[in-house]
């Protein structure tokens, strides 16, 4: 099963970032990325790809992140936006919002990445992303700040979360989240870091930044099916045995 780094953000208007952050990757052993492309424009999206993929031969797949101020704004951006061959993932502190997304089944993964969203984590929503058989997200960036203090309180919120997600027998996976080049690990270093700081088992550890993010692309591809019309439901042709 391979491993992957599911948020590697990236500035679109900052090519040269870009392959710096993707050599490094494979210098690293990382076979496998999830691209974000902070500053992206949907016309620009199609060449940008075909750029960023001629960089190395690692195996890249693409997210998009919707932060909305109000439902109102996530409704919106949410339109026309079921067919993207993205992970689409929200990211918010408001629970109300946390609630509409995980209800939405355009939406794959729910972000408790950053300390302000992680801090509302709450049963509710978990158990929604599990009716919705979509998913959760945290990161490793917040704990690997240099502030001692800082560090120590970002890994107790971590991990109450995190334990909060294995109780409910949450889906969920495991991000580096790195936004300086130098702080970038291979998911292999990750693994241990979530195994010895936040008490995950290794088997679980792993399926986070494997297994996990497999069936989190895997819900993509069937959501851009044009014969899945929910969960569990797809329309079969007549003439198939």
């Amino acid at each position: 099963m391979p491993y992957f780094e599911s948020r590697l953000r990236v500035n679109t208007n900052n090519f040269k970032e870009i392959e710096q952050k993707l050599r490094f990757c494979k210098l690293l052993g990382i076979q496998n990325v999830i691209v974000e492309l902070e500053n992206n424009r949907e016309k620009r999206q199609p060449d940008l790809k075909k750029r960023i993929e001629e960089i190395t031969n690692i195996n890249v797949k693409y997210r998009t992140i919707i932060n909305p101020k109000n439902i109102e704004s996530l409704i919106k951006k949410l339109k026309g936006i079921g067919q993207s061959s993205d992970i689409i993932v929200v990211e918010s502190a408001d629970k109300k919002i946390q609630i509409q997304a995980a209800k939405d089944s355009r939406v794959d993964m729910i972000s408790f990445s950053e300390q302000i969203a992680l801090k509302t984590i709450f049963p509710g929503v978990i158990s929604l992303t599990k009716q919705n058989q979509s998913f959760i997200e945290f990161s490793l960036a917040s704990i690997m700040v240099k502030n001692k203090s800082l560090q120590s309180k970002n890994l107790r919120n971590l991990y109450r979360s995190v334990q909060l997600a294995n109780n409910l027998k949450a889906n969920y996976i495991i991000s580096g989240n790195f936004d300086d080049l130098y702080s970038i690990r291979h998911p292999r270093a990750l693994i241990s870091v979530c195994h010895t700081l936040l008490d995950i088992s290794l088997l679980r550890a792993k399926n986070c930044f494997s297994k996990n993010v497999v069936s989190l692309l895997n819900r993509v591809h069937m959501r851009q099916d044009r014969n899945f019309i929910d969960l569990g439901v797809k329309l079969i042709n007549r003439g198939d045995k």
